[in-house]
């Protein structure tokens, strides 16, 4: 791989956003841009505070008695400083080198990235397989105005593509510009100029007849083919659909299982201090208690001031404190839709609306897979329309209501586990079972935490049963739809063995033509047809 593109292109060309422009590969005819020249500094800081903490703990460690007030009062301070200072240069020195070597290109299938310092790396994101583009922005960056741009692709955990730091306004029009070519919409280059008018001398008249006025003899104009859109003019506008209090979502932490569970060992580690007289038992059970707490503390920093828009280049989700993110999810790209509710939220009705998308998972998955964190359940259908607008059925809020709320006594919509099956569930039996849509598979379970699972046919990765040796002496069967890597696990426990048969084999098949009909991955070229 060549360390950077060749030169001898035009100069002149600019990128608004961009400190340095890196000439063009004629090759390829990409536009190779550089990320903005603080990215080195919001990079560097990580090195220089984990530098703090190692060299000040070895130095209060190994340096002279009398601990840390000794050692500022003594002639030791300024070798720690100076140790300090080599460390600054030597990371921001290394983020500066790495900035320089990394660059990156838009092109009309494809995003390029190019970085590395002693071993070069170029990825490829190609844009039909975008599943959704994410804007980050660390504390550090948000001094700085500075975001973080995340493309997601179908290709696992580690085929994103990460474009950072660019100024927030740079990253909104590169993140339109990417949705509009993932959509299939042609985009102007960016080093070309608008097309002019014609003069009136340029024009060429054709002969008028006597008696005819000037307006009535222009000749009917073909159509035109579809001109480039100019990319400034690609931001598509967005209408808010719903919000979180944070009243809310505190509540909904504090009635989480985390946090019962957190308050009942913070009361059991008391009890057992004052029966043993031993403090001791507070540090060992330290690391817990901090482990739940930080949980708990990620829960309401992430999930701050959520918010859920809609636009035509998807979902877009907006949230966090510490951290901002936005999110936008193409239309269609969602593969599995969970609708959950513990007891704890019973009493409100409140529901969490998770998704499974491909490209996340792994550490993004607990913040990247949440399109509701805690709402009500005209909310939490509210939001699942947004991925799946039909159903497929004449009834869609009967059918989502028993698959919410009902059970085997209640109604006859979805195909449930045998009676004989609530010795191997005996609080859930009644809540095990599946209904198909025209649109989608839809799978319930769960007593205490209540489940239900949304498959779209199209997104149907493959199917399983399974059974157990105490569910093949009962004659029943487990049914699994594999998603991609995500939250959601689409599976209901305890069929009768030939209904799930039946049900693979269906399902199988109307995966299969819900694939052929599904049309482009483009969906604006699925709309021009």
């Amino acid at each position: 791989m060549s360390a950077d593109p060749r030169p001898g292109t035009d100069p002149a060309t600019t990128d608004p956003g961009t400190s340095d422009l890196v000439p063009t590969d004629s090759t390829e005819n990409l536009q190779w841009r550089r990320v903005h020249p603080i990215t080195p500094l919001v990079r560097g800081w990580a090195v220089v505070g984990a530098a703090v903490v190692i060299l000040g703990q070895q130095s209060i460690e190994g340096g002279p008695r009398g601990g840390l007030i000794a050692l500022l009062s003594g002639e030791y301070w300024w070798t720690l400083l100076a140790a300090l200072a080599a460390v600054a240069l030597v990371g921001w020195g290394y983020s500066t080198l790495a900035w320089r070597m990394t660059t990156f290109a838009v092109g009309e299938e494809t995003v390029h990235l190019r970085r590395g310092i002693l071993f070069r790396q170029q990825r490829h994101a190609r844009l039909d397989r975008l599943q959704s583009v994410d804007i980050r922005q660390p504390l550090v960056a948000r001094f700085f105005g500075l975001c973080e741009l995340t493309l997601e692709t179908a290709g696992g955990t580690d085929s994103g593509v990460a474009i950072g730091f660019l100024k927030g306004a740079d990253a909104d029009e590169l993140r339109a510009e990417l949705l509009a070519r993932a959509a299939g919409l042609k985009v102007a280059d960016r080093r070309q100029a608008a097309p002019a008018a014609p003069a009136p001398s340029d024009a060429v008249s054709a002969p008028v007849p006597e008696g005819t006025a000037p307006q009535d003899a222009v000749a009917p104009v073909q159509d035109a083919p579809p001109q480039p859109v100019p990319a400034g003019s690609l931001e598509a506008p967005q209408v808010p659909v719903l919000s979180v209090p944070l009243g809310r979502l505190i509540a909904s932490v504090v009635r989480s299982g985390a946090m019962i569970t957190l308050l009942v060992w913070a009361l059991g580690v008391v009890v057992v201090m004052i029966a043993t007289g031993e403090f001791a038992v507070i540090s060992a059970s330290l690391p817990a208690v901090l482990g739940a707490g930080g949980y708990l503390f990620n829960r309401i920093t992430g999930e701050f001031d959520f918010r859920v828009a809609i636009s035509p280049d998807g979902v877009r989700l907006r949230h966090g404190m510490l951290e901002t993110r936005s999110q936008t999810i193409p239309p269609g790209r969602v593969q599995a839709v969970r609708l959950v509710q513990s007891v704890l939220w019973r009493g409100r009705d409140w529901w969490r609306v998770q998704v499974n998308v491909a490209g996340y998972g792994g550490e993004s998955e607990e913040k990247n897979s949440v399109l509701l964190p805690v709402g009500t359940r005209e909310e939490a259908l509210t939001v699942l329309s947004l991925v799946l607008p039909d159903l497929g059925v004449d009834e869609p809020r009967r059918v989502l209501d028993a698959g919410l709320d009902g059970d085997s006594r209640a109604e006859s919509v979805y195909v449930t586990a045998p009676r004989r099956t609530r010795i191997l569930d005996p609080v859930a039996w009644r809540r095990n079972g599946f209904t198909v849509t025209g649109r989608a598979l839809l799978l319930r379970r769960g007593r205490m935490v209540k489940i239900l699972d949304v498959v779209p046919h199209e997104r149907t990765q493959s199917l399983a049963l399974s059974q157990g040796p105490w569910q093949r002496r009962l004659g029943v069967a487990s049914f699994q739809v594999h998603s991609t890597e995500g939250p959601v696990h689409p599976e209901v426990p305890h069929l009768e063995a030939a209904d799930a048969a039946r049900l693979m084999t269906e399902q199988a098949r109307r995966a299969r033509t819900a694939r052929a009909a599904a049309g482009p991955e483009r969906w604006m070229e699925r709309q021009g047809e």
